[in-house]
């Protein structure tokens, strides 16, 4: 990985250092109205896989939503989040465990998970990071297995897209996060098929289901 892509690691590591602690606060108006409402539907595309790994578990707030049948490792690049999402009982009683990694770099076997998910971690990875981010996912899944996201993006509508200009400044700097992100772009680039693109709320805030390539 070159200096500028390990620099950009750097500045989302130093964030969550200084965020991690009041996330939940911050995330607060969002999660109450609209990301409770969502998170159970992307663990229903897990369908019953045996190991499952989320990426960017953040403080852990999809752990109620983990499938029962399931075995969750879960991957944060925050130390402080990883120990909000171990207090919240992510892995709690399970096999599954946490660790602190980045998504570009998964220390984990080749082949050694049955589906992999994430919430908002790619509208956090900067483009120039989701191409080396989705190799590593697709090295880690097992053949048949899936990917599964939430993420933003820009409205279409004119007035909403001007809102969320207006917002970006305060989410980059609170969150490391843009809505200019290009996932679905890089997934078929990388050789990726789209299974699924659903919009959950909005044209902000979608769904995407994908099979590895090969």
């Amino acid at each position: 990985m070159d200096r500028t892509k390990r620099a950009e690691l750097a500045r989302l590591r130093k964030i969550y250092a200084h965020t991690g602690s009041w996330y939940d606060l911050l995330d607060a108006p969002w999660e109450y109205f609209r990301y409770r409402k969502i998170r159970p539907l992307i663990w229903r595309r897990a369908g019953g896989a045996k190991n499952v790994l989320e990426l960017g578990v953040g403080t852990g707030r999809n752990v109620e939503f983990y499938p029962s049948e399931s075995r969750v490792t879960a991957i944060d690049l925050s130390e402080v989040m990883l120990k909000t999402a171990a207090a919240r009982g992510v892995c709690a009683g399970r096999e599954g465990f946490l660790c602190q990694a980045s998504a570009t770099d998964l220390p984990f076997r080749s082949a050694s998970f049955d589906s992999a998910m994430a919430t908002f971690l790619f509208c956090v990875l900067p483009n120039d990071l989701q191409p080396r981010a989705l190799s590593e996912v697709a090295r880690i899944l097992r053949p048949g297995g899936k990917l599964v996201l939430i993420e933003y993006q820009y409205s279409e509508k004119l007035l909403r897209r001007a809102l969320m200009k207006l917002m970006a400044p305060f989410v980059r700097w609170a969150y490391g996060a843009g809505f200019d992100r290009e996932t679905a772009r890089h997934l078929r680039e990388g050789g990726w098929q789209i299974e699924e693109e659903t919009f959950l709320s909005g044209d902000v805030l979608k769904l995407i289901v994908a099979s590895p390539p090969g």
